[in-house]
């Protein structure tokens, strides 16, 4: 394979992203269709992809230093191609800056742009010339000219942060929110125990260690050449920390009836049945049929027995299941996903003001769809993964008004004394990646209904 195949895997699946796929599912496409690929050159694919993503508006800014004319204006594909030679230059120490010039140019040939290539060689050789004099956004001075700058935000984001958060957090959540994201798993105590796992990742030459607050989470700090072992047999599933601390959030207990309202892809559902040791029934209900199919083909993977899945559409209230007849309910809902956007970066230029206000009021009107499901004495969980306001307290507030059936508890008095750290003022769950180990941004609320 030549130098630029992973240059040219990185450009076509950046192209089919600014086209509305996923990153992490165009990528997995990609490599489906290439099995052969060199695993370096997967690693380097994968790296320009999140890369260009993640840090798309500080590459905009250098490249706006040296184009005469506005960025807006030039030809999509001449632009990723000049983003992804200016993540090289300025993100990528072990690309020297005049091989990720070539590289670019030379890519911009392969992919039928040989009218570009004196353009983007200009381009990119002024960016290598001049990147020293770029004059970034002082982030005591500009805070929010940094955020958007320096940190890669969309000005209306950069400027919800600041208000909620204060400049010198907001810019700490900004800049970690530009790391990789961990690669943890949530080891499946169905089949092993955490310290059996552990102990299979080291002989297989991976190194790994316990999470801090997921008593099953393991975070895998280096791979080795060796597969994942008991991948087959079911032993772990892929998850973040923060969305294992959910199913614990909940509580669920052996002999229940629970209700799993957005299941998919169903990390929490296969978790909620290992917490109840698949002495529980679960009903797990998702929008579309293919995601129901997920669920269900991951209890069968990790043996979770008990689950139910089917397609429902909840802004319907669900008349096939029986009012009150749910001990516990899980409301994982529908969100910005702002709080996991080193996993997903495309949301950052996705998402706007406009979708966070859509998205609250479909997530109040899933809460009001399922509450009547929930039993007197018993639980309901609303949990997702973003921070903003309109999102998060808001909902919650809304539902405490619209229902007094239900009283708001505080995780603190419920929860482990050491997931202290993780409860805020109010009583939520709020863990935010530059404050708890790198876990992703996650909120969560629990109401209980009078008896």
């Amino acid at each position: 394979m030549k130098s630029y195949g992973a240059r040219q895997s990185a450009f076509e699946i950046l192209c089919r992203v600014s086209e509305g796929a996923f990153s992490d599912k165009a990528l997995d496409a990609a490599f489906s269709r290439a099995p052969s690929m060199d695993p370096r050159d997967r690693g380097l694919a994968t790296e320009l992809v999140y890369g260009v993503l993640r840090h798309r508006g500080r590459l905009d800014f250098a490249l706006s230093q040296f184009c005469r004319q506005p960025l807006s204006k030039l030809e999509n594909r001449v632009l990723y191609l000049l983003r992804l030679g200016a993540y090289q230059i300025l993100a990528l120490d072990r690309v020297p800056a005049p091989a990720a010039v070539h590289e670019t140019v030379e890519l911009a040939r392969k992919v039928g742009l040989e009218r570009a290539t004196g353009f983007i060689n200009g381009i990119l050789r002024a960016l290598v010339r001049g990147e020293q004099t770029i004059a970034w956004p002082d982030p005591l001075r500009d805070p929010l000219g940094a955020l958007e700058h320096n940190c890669s935000l969309p000005r209306w984001l950069a400027k919800c942060w600041l208000k909620e958060l204060g400049a010198e957090e907001a810019l700490a959540l900004a800049q970690a929110q530009l790391q990789p994201a961990p690669f943890s798993l949530r080891v499946n105590t169905l089949k092993l125990s955490r310290e059996d796992y552990l102990l299979r990742l080291e002989e297989a030459g991976h190194s790994a260690e316990a999470t801090r607050f997921a008593p099953e989470g393991v975070v895998v700090t280096e791979r080795g050449g060796q597969p994942l072992p008991g991948d087959a047999e079911g032993w772990y599933q892929v998850q973040d920390e923060a969305s294992m601390l959910i199913a614990h959030l909940l509580g669920p207990l052996e002999g229940e009836r629970i209700l799993d309202a957005c299941a998919a892809p169903g990390g929490k559902t296969t978790h909620l049945a290992a917490l109840a040791v698949n002495r529980a029934q679960i009903v797990a209900l998702d929008l579309y049929p293919q995601r129901a199919e997920l669920v269900k083909a991951g209890a069968r993977r990790l043996g979770c027995q008990g689950v139910e899945a089917r397609a429902w559409d909840l802004t319907r209230k669900p008349d096939f299941l029986e009012p009150q007849g749910f001990d516990r309910v899980l409301v994982d809902a529908p969100c910005s996903g702002l709080g996991v956007l080193r996993r997903n970066p495309e949301s950052r230029w996705r998402r706007g003001p406009k979708d966070v206000a859509e998205l609250a009021a479909l997530q109040r009107k899933i809460l009001g769809n399922v509450a009547p499901l929930v039993r007197p004495g018993g639980h309901l969980l609303y949990s997702l993964c973003t921070q903003t306001a309109e999102e998060t307290e808001e909902v919650a507030e809304a539902f405490a008004r619209e229902h007094p059936e239900f009283v708001r508890e505080h995780l603190g008095e419920v929860m482990p004394a050491d997931w202290r750290s993780l409860i805020d003022e109010s009583g939520a769950l709020r863990t935010l990646p530059h404050r708890h180990g790198g876990m992703d941004g996650f909120f969560a609320v629990r109401f209980r209904r009078r008896d």
